[in-house]
């Protein structure tokens, strides 16, 4: 990805601060500044050192230039401007990749999450070494497509905590801080879209890394939404399943294959009784599928714990 960064004057960010708060920026011409305005406001109060990564993601109004002229204003506020749109995944990928904080935050730049709470959710990482990442779980729902939205995401969000075997409160909520020592070895894996939030919860909490809920406000987002509710959301369930797999295939596989071997053999057993020494070609079918289905299980999980990570 190729990018260019504002240089910046002055000591104010020579010494690596302790918080990178990564912010990314697509068509926010209106309400951008109010948005860093926000959050320097918030983290010049709470007294920790920090820096706000704004990456200007080939936005197509004049975001890019708004945050450039707002640059001298802010001396914690570091630009990067991409030259193609990655996505809201690769900025937030990058944007930590590159983040010189001991914390990174991510969070949106459309007014929608509470981010005065920053400096809280970046408290409770301080305070709990026990805790690995942050999420502002959200109390309402005020994105778009409300409707289709709300039973979508709980349909996502109860196949995510069935195949994670944990409660999950918000499972792509766009306001979130982590170590960001923690979350190196998972950044490979976060997809450009939407549903990078949605990997690193998953990331987490399938390698053991405690999370901690803090409810928080959610607010009708400024601008028009990028979301798109059919592909965003066949996104979202295909990351959920992706994730599993990657880290837990037995948890997709093994009960679709335990469920066709089960029913293969007591259909089995019932064709036996009906037609003595028959077998119909779809009961064979059916006990074979499941166990080819358990045999790539367990060949699959077989890989997932010998991968040196």
């Amino acid at each position: 990805m190729s990018t260019l960064e504002t240089p910046k004057s002055g000591t104010a960010v020579e010494e690596a601060p302790y918080v990178t708060i990564v912010l990314p920026c697509y068509n926010e011409q209106d309400h951008v500044i109010d948005e860093v305005e926000r959050i320097t406001k918030a983290m010049d109060s709470s007294g920790y050192t920090y820096e706000l990564v704004a990456v200007d993601d080939c936005s197509t109004d004049a975001t890019l230039a708004k945050l450039q002229e707002a640059a001298p204003h802010y001396p914690h506020l570091r630009i990067r401007a991409f030259h193609r749109n990655g996505g809201s995944g690769t900025v937030r990928r990058i944007g930590t990749q590159e983040a010189r904080g001991e914390i990174v935050v991510w969070t949106d730049a459309d007014m929608s999450y509470a981010n005065e709470r920053i400096p809280e959710l970046v408290q409770i990482l301080e305070k709990d070494s026990t805790i690995d990442q942050v999420v502002g779980a959200r109390t309402s729902e005020e994105g778009s497509h409300k409707l289709l939205r709300v039973p979508a995401k709980w349909v996502i969000r109860k196949v995510a905590e069935m195949l994670a075997g944990q409660k999950i409160p918000d499972l792509n909520s766009g306001l979130r801080a982590f170590r960001k020592s923690v979350a190196r070895p998972y950044l490979r894996l976060l997809p450009p879209g939407f549903s990078c939030v949605t990997t690193i919860t998953l990331s987490f909490l399938m390698n053991q890394h405690d999370i901690y809920y803090l409810p928080t406000e959610y607010a009708k987002r400024a601008g028009k939404s990028k979301f798109s509710f059919v592909s965003d959301a066949y996104r979202y369930i295909l990351q959920v399943l992706r994730m599993i797999m990657y880290f837990n295939p037995l948890k997709v596989l093994m009960p679709p294959a335990l469920w066709l071997v089960a029913i293969g053999f007591v259909k089995g057993v019932w064709d036996m009784i009906q037609h003595p020494f028959y077998f119909p070609a779809n009961t064979v079918m059916i006990f074979l599928s499941g166990l080819l289905i358990g045999s790539v299980a367990l060949l699959a999980d077989l890989i997932v714990r010998s991968r040196g990570e």
